[in-house]
Formats: structure tokens, sequence, C-alpha cells
């Protein structure tokens, strides 16, 4: 009788502990439905082909020094951005020389924070809104690609862009080196008219000596600014970033300054 009670009272155990177990099972679904319910967002406006809208700057923030990231899709464009291309009109075009560029950039960032490809369809541009999608056609042979504006370039009289080796594959560039394109700029993360932070780049130098010299000549004539010297392939570089990155002192100084040493190219930085 003794063995009989104490497997009775084990079964009751065993089902009433099940029991309670489907209980506050019970209970917290139920709560866990009402709080999604409580919680649910509204429903929002999404921006036309399902692309995101560009994050707004905070209100009367300075700019600092470090330039953030602006990154591209893998392999430079998305299906989502041939579809966009396909779907709407360019903003703005513009024509001129494009060559194409690699190393000693493989393996560095280029200018939007990105390790540089070689098989990316992107380019440089030096005053399009870092990210911008475009579409570069060469005007010899007819050949189009789409890509996306990554770097800051060419810093050469008379040439609008530098193409990756895929860009210039794609664009049949890359064979002749050098070709007339007319470059369609279709979506822009950021205004091109207005705001953006700009500086001024002047070379290509020979020597070290005269970009130092060009560097002190500049703290002199624009106390406050923010004046660097660095090099570049053979070749030595001054960048002047006025304060606070304004394009219009940017613009006069491109234009005022005549410097022996190189040509003064007017550069936006984001």
């Amino acid at each position: 009788m003794s063995e009989r009670k104490t497997r009775a009272r084990k079964n009751w155990s065993v089902a009433g502990a099940a029991a309670l177990a489907m209980v506050v099972l019970a209970i917290s679904g139920c709560h866990h439905r009402q709080t999604t319910a409580q919680n649910y967002p509204p429903p929002q406006a999404y921006p036309p082909y399902g692309r995101p809208a560009p994050a707004a700057p905070a209100p009367n923030a300075p700019p600092t020094s470090r330039i953030p990231v602006t990154p591209a899709p893998p392999g430079g464009v998305s299906a989502e951005d041939l579809q966009f291309v396909a779907t709407h009109q360019p903003i703005q075009s513009e024509v001129g020389y494009a060559t194409w560029y690699t190393a000693p950039y493989k393996g560095k960032r280029a200018a939007n924070g990105q390790v540089f490809d070689d098989d990316a369809l992107t380019a440089a541009h030096r005053t399009l809104p870092m990210g911008s999608l475009v579409v570069v056609t060469n005007l010899t042979t007819g050949q189009s690609s789409a890509m996306r504006i990554t770097d800051r370039g060419p810093f050469v009289d008379g040439r609008i862009l530098d193409l990756t080796i895929a860009s210039a594959k794609a664009t049949g560039i890359y064979r002749a080196g050098l070709a007339r394109v007319r470059l369609d700029v279709y979506e822009t993360p950021k205004p091109m008219d207005v705001g953006g932070r700009w500086c001024v780049q002047i070379g290509a130098m020979h020597e070290e000596r005269e970009a130092l010299e060009l560097k002190a000549q500049l703290l002199r004539m624009y106390p406050g600014s923010n004046v660097i010297e660095f090099p570049g392939e053979k070749s030595y570089w001054v960048r002047i970033r006025p304060v606070g990155d304004d394009r219009g002192t940017a613009e006069y100084i491109a234009q005022h300054l005549q410097p022996v040493e190189g040509v003064a190219f007017l550069t936006r930085l984001d």
C-alpha cells in the first residue's frame, strides 16, 4: 500500500507540473502578443524602388576633420542600381576625357573609405558627391556602363574621370587608355549644388621642398586652414582645407591661386 501511494504521489506531481507549465506558457504567449501589438511601428513611406533615403546631417553640426565612410555595393553597383538607371533620366551630364588607374592604389583605401578594388565598377571624380550613381558612355565606341563614384581624381588638366580596370573594360577604354566620354549622373546621396566639404589640391610637384614651401606660403595666406603635404606617385601634393571645409572659400582659393609649382584643383571631400 505504501508503494502504491508513493507512485500515485509521483504521478500527481508530474501531471501537476505539466499543467502548470501549460498555464505559464499560455500566459506568456498572450503577454507577448499584446506587447508586440502595442509596440508595432506605424507604416512608413519608403523611397521608390526601395532605395534607402540619405541620412540627414545633424543641424548646425561643425564638420570634423574625419570624412565618414561612404560604402558602395559589392562590385560597385547592385541590381537595384541598374533598375534605377533603367527607369530614370539623368539629372546632370558632362563630357570630357576619361582614363583608368590602378597601382599603387591596390590594398589602399579609396577616398570613400573602402579598400580600392580593380574589379569593382567604380570611378574617381573631383567634385561629384561620394557614392553618386553614374553611367559612363564611350563616345567613340558607344559602350556604356553604370558605376559609382568612390574616389577623387583625376588630378590632370582636361580629364574628368579615372576608371578602375573593370570600369575601363566595361566601357571599352582599357586598351585605348584614354577616351572621350559622356558622364550621366543619375543619383547622388547628397546635394550637388549646396553644402559639401571642399578643399583645393595642388600639384604635382617633383620635389618635396617645393611642397613644403607652398605649404608654408598657404598657411601664411590662409591662417586657420588645414594644410598638408603628401607624396604621390613620384610626385608631391599639397592640400588646403579652408575653415569649415567651406565651398565658397575653396572656390575662391582655386580661382585666385596660381602656384608655379602645379595646378590647383577644386575637390569635394565627402
